[in-house]
């Protein structure tokens, strides 16, 4: 019997999630937690086979960055990242955490339960595309991946020169980037772009 832990803040989505991985022959739920950072403490004093993990939790602890410390120390514990937000650095880094597999939050409840089989007979499911979403006059699938990355150092209050020392660029090169954004979406200030990127999730600071 596979045992399942389920980090979800939302009651909605928690008792949804419960069901359909309850109704799973082989699988059970020893329970249900609304905080990211507590999943790590009970990892250290339940054993457990898989973790369901959202990414913005309760107390805005970052299911990201909890599952990567959880891989850390329980490497036999399968992850899958589930979350409804479209930002675009977060398939990266739930890669980077060592999650086995990320879940775009939808009614089909078949299409989790689906993705949970195939986890944990060993294979790694991730959407190929992020969700699109509106910014300004564009799409977000018509922003280009660099683009997408001085918007999300941006949002995190970075300046120009810091921008371009983490991207490994020039300080000239973010000024084109965040030019070329400014024609594609329509905005005139950062401040316009990053308050329409966060509304809409597109990128969200701290996670």
């Amino acid at each position: 019997m596979y045992k399942v832990l389920i980090v979800e803040d939302s009651v909605f989505v928690k008792s949804a999630l419960t069901s359909a991985v309850s109704l799973m022959s082989d699988y059970e739920v020893i329970d249900c937690i609304e905080n990211a950072e507590t999943a790590e403490i009970l990892c250290l004093r339940v054993p457990m086979d898989l973790i369901i993990m959202d990414i913005c939790t309760e107390g805005d602890s970052s299911g990201l960055k909890s599952a990567a410390n959880i891989k850390k120390l329980h490497p036999n514990i399968k992850i899958i990242i589930a979350t409804s937000m479209p930002d675009y650095s977060f398939i990266e880094k739930a890669r980077e955490g060592g999650c086995e597999s990320f879940w775009y939050k939808n009614e089909n409840t078949d299409e989790l339960t689906d993705i949970i089989e195939r986890t944990m007979n060993g294979e790694s499911i991730y959407p190929e595309t992020t969700p699109v979403v509106k910014i300004g006059d564009i799409t977000s699938d018509q922003l280009t991946p660099r683009e997408l990355a001085v918007i999300k150092k941006l949002a995190e209050g970075k300046s120009y020169q810091e921008i371009a020392d983490e991207l490994f660029v020039s300080i000239d090169t973010v000024r084109q980037h965040t030019k070329s954004i400014y024609s594609k979406t329509g905005f005139h200030s950062n401040v316009q772009l990053i308050s329409a990127c966060i509304m809409s999730k597109l990128v969200l600071p701290g996670y």
